[in-house]
């Protein structure tokens, strides 16, 4: 089937007429349509928006025919409201969007990749000023090309995708990108714990496919190159980043036999569970094993020994997203940002054999 590209040449009276041909109406019956302000037959109306839809110029003509009016409304997008690192940039992203006399929509995805496609979807046609989805990219091409596709339909709204704590989606695609030094506070930290002694370091939560974890795996392995080490691959060990498989994960490194003296968790929520399972098998931290974690959210001051761990500025990403995305005209030129990390020393590290 032939589609004209939404946005190509031929202006607003050209998608009108694509939509109407489509449709099988006059111009002026999909302007109606369009305003809302003339009575429409129901069958006529159902046409006409079929025919939008499928020529995927449903918000894109709507918003025009307001004279690109948004509803001075931010969407907050996340996999998991209840996680600490997502209620951190939350509540700088609350406080900028406020600032900015906007209202904070917040929407749950539960880490399934199609839910934020959908959900972006129905930001767009609310016509928010700014749809924020927080969080690691899963690195599947369909997926990102649907992302590509929302962020030029955005742009045409007079809205704007904003990727937060992941890489940019390629040159030219209309999106604000803020992100952190995801592989330099991997790097960081495992040169701080090669440089303290331990070579034989565990990594756990390895996330196949998922872009927050390939960084911080891409600087763990670096540091250990720049060192001339090589990583044991078995004590690479895939999973997610929740408590219970870093307790699942320690289990099975302990019940494998497989020697080390550090671990270095994916978040701090992996390296809480991890700690609990050292416990419980007769291991003391940092005596025994160091353990290192990455975020510093809450649970790395509240487990005992307090937890080494990357600290990421998350309010900060919240509030400097808000902030680009509604004053993007103004800073056309700083539009992807990436913020610093650095390692936090607390008590679950020492150097091994001490």
């Amino acid at each position: 089937m032939d589609r004209k590209t939404p946005g190509s040449a031929g202006g607003d009276a050209s998608t009108v007429r694509d939509v109407a041909k489509r449709a099988g109406v006059s111009a002026s019956t999909v302007s109606r349509v369009l305003g809302g302000t003339y009575p429409v037959a129901a069958a006529t109306r159902t046409r006409v928006l079929r025919a939008m839809r499928d020529l995927d110029y449903v918000v894109n003509a709507h918003a025009r025919a307001l004279g690109g009016a948004t509803n001075k409304t931010v969407a907050f997008v996340v996999d998991d409201v209840t996680g600490p690192f997502y209620a951190h940039v939350a509540r700088g992203v609350e406080e900028q969007a406020s600032a900015e006399g906007r209202l904070c929509m917040l929407c749950t995805t539960h880490g399934d990749p199609q839910r934020v496609l959908a959900v972006v979807e129905m930001m767009r046609e609310q016509r928010a000023d700014a749809v924020i989805v927080v969080g690691g990219a899963w690195e599947d091409k369909a997926y990102q090309d649907r992302m590509m596709h929302f962020a030029h339909a955005l742009d045409r709204a007079g809205s704007r995708l904003v990727l937060v704590g992941r890489p940019p989606l390629g040159p030219g695609v209309p999106a604000t990108v803020v992100e952190y030094d995801n592989e330099g506070g991997a790097f960081a930290m495992t040169t701080h714990l090669l440089s303290s002694g331990h070579q034989r370091i565990a990594y756990l939560g390895a996330v196949p496919g998922l872009s927050t974890s390939r960084q911080r795996t891409d600087g763990f392995r670096r540091a250990h190159e720049m060192l001339g080490l090589a990583p044991d691959p078995k004590l690479i060990r895939e999973g997610d980043f929740t408590r219970s498989y870093g307790y699942r994960g320690t289990r099975e490194l302990l019940a494998d036999g497989v020697d080390f003296t550090a671990i270095f968790a994916g978040t701090d929520m992996v390296a809480a569970g991890a700690m609990q399972a050292l416990r419980e098998g007769g291991l003391r931290v940092p005596d025994d094993v160091s353990v290192v974690g990455y975020d510093d959210v809450p649970v790395a001051i509240d487990v005992v020994p307090a937890l080494t761990t990357v600290s990421i500025p998350h309010e900060e990403l919240g509030r400097t997203a808000v902030r680009l995305a509604l004053h993007r005209d103004d800073f056309p030129e700083s539009q992807h940002q990436v913020l610093g990390t650095h390692i936090v020393v607390r008590d679950s590290t020492r150097r091994p054999g001490r």
